[in-house]
């Protein structure tokens, strides 16, 4: 997605709803950012936007000072500043307590070094909220956030990575070589990022759940719309028993799916919604994502395999989302362990 793409984004009030009108935003709640989640996710999944407004306005807003927020919020709003969230490692994914990028404090910035993979918006980033290591003796409170700009130098940015699905976001590995960041780029305390993360998690699980959902109808409506042109046998393929009780199947778990969703909506706008309540909401919806997909597909028969059609691309892009923001098996293990 070129910088046009994020300009129009901006002009139409579709970047960072949540910032404060002071900071040139819509001063909206969450609520906000699930419509355009939504929409995003029925036309084409762009996880490049959700990962700017969705996840890092929030750690600025919530934990950035004044300085930091007039300086960048602007920017975020109108897509002239694109940003990325550095935390996955080649070594180290959803275990954060495993990142080994490290910042060494030197006078009044800190030295890092260190590398991130699999990093979203990376190859046009202007500003990055990079975690590090400060102190790998203070257990969980070992890890920061700096906000690192994009042109900082000993930060190496490496090609574009080739990915199964999501062709169209920039993925990345980002190297720090001695890379110095200013001490005032500190993101809130040294030593809170796992904290700040932990409290943050939940919304970026939830945004990717809300996309999900909405990317799981438009695979099934393309899945109507074809069948019902398409004939075979001397009848369409939606007159087909087969087809029509797969169909229901489909239709039935987007309507739970739906109330589920604005069921947790409401919980997640009144400050309610429970990080373990997150993680079921991701698991629910991607898995359903990934259901819904695999059966549109398979009802467009040969053609669903094939560029042209839509539902190629649905297919190909849903199974990321079982994985980033947290795996299945993640989401498994946090609702356990609050059952």
């Amino acid at each position: 997605m070129d910088r046009a793409f994020w300009k129009q984004c901006g002009e139409i009030g579709l970047l960072c709803p949540s910032v404060p009108e002071t900071y040139g935003g819509a001063g909206a709640n969450y609520l906000y950012n699930a419509v355009v989640a939504e929409e995003m996710g029925y036309s084409a999944y762009l996880p490049g936007v959700a990962v700017h407004s969705d996840v890092n306005v929030t750690y600025l807003l919530h934990y950035g000072t004044e300085a930091q927020k007039s300086r960048w919020l602007p920017g975020m709003v109108s897509g002239d500043v694109i940003t990325s969230i550095g935390m996955t490692e080649p070594g180290t994914g959803s275990d954060l307590r495993g990142i080994r990028t490290t910042a060494r404090r030197d006078g009044d910035s800190y030295v890092v070094n260190g590398a991130k993979l699999y990093i979203t918006n990376a190859y046009q980033a202007d500003l990055i909220f990079l975690v590090v290591k400060t102190n790998p003796d203070a257990g969980s409170r070992s890890l920061s956030i700096l906000l690192v700009e994009g042109n900082t130098p000993g930060l190496i940015r490496g090609k574009p990575l080739k990915k199964a699905g999501l062709d169209h976001s920039d993925t990345m590995e980002l190297t720090f070589e001695n890379m110095r960041v200013p001490a005032e780029n500190l993101l809130g305390e040294e030593g809170a990022a796992l904290h700040y993360m932990m409290a943050e998690l939940p919304q970026e699980r939830f945004s990717i759940a809300v996309a999900s959902q909405a990317q799981a109808q438009r695979a099934f409506d393309l899945a109507v719309s074809f069948t019902k042109d398409r004939k075979a046998f001397g009848s369409t393929i939606f007159d087909q028993q087969n087809t029509r009780f797969k169909l229901a199947e489909c239709q039935t778990e987007l309507q739970v799916g739906w109330a589920h969703l604005d069921w947790a909506l409401a919980r997640h706008t009144r400050g309610e919604l429970t990080a373990a309540e997150a993680c079921a909401a991701k698991l629910y919806h991607t898995n359903l994502l990934h259901r819904v997909a695999d059966i549109s597909l398979q009802l467009h028969g040969g053609a669903g395999y094939m560029a042209e059609y839509e539902i190629s691309h649905i297919w190909r892009d849903a199974r990321i989302q079982r994985i980033y923001g947290g795996t299945d098996e993640i989401m498994k293990d946090m609702v356990a362990r609050s059952i």
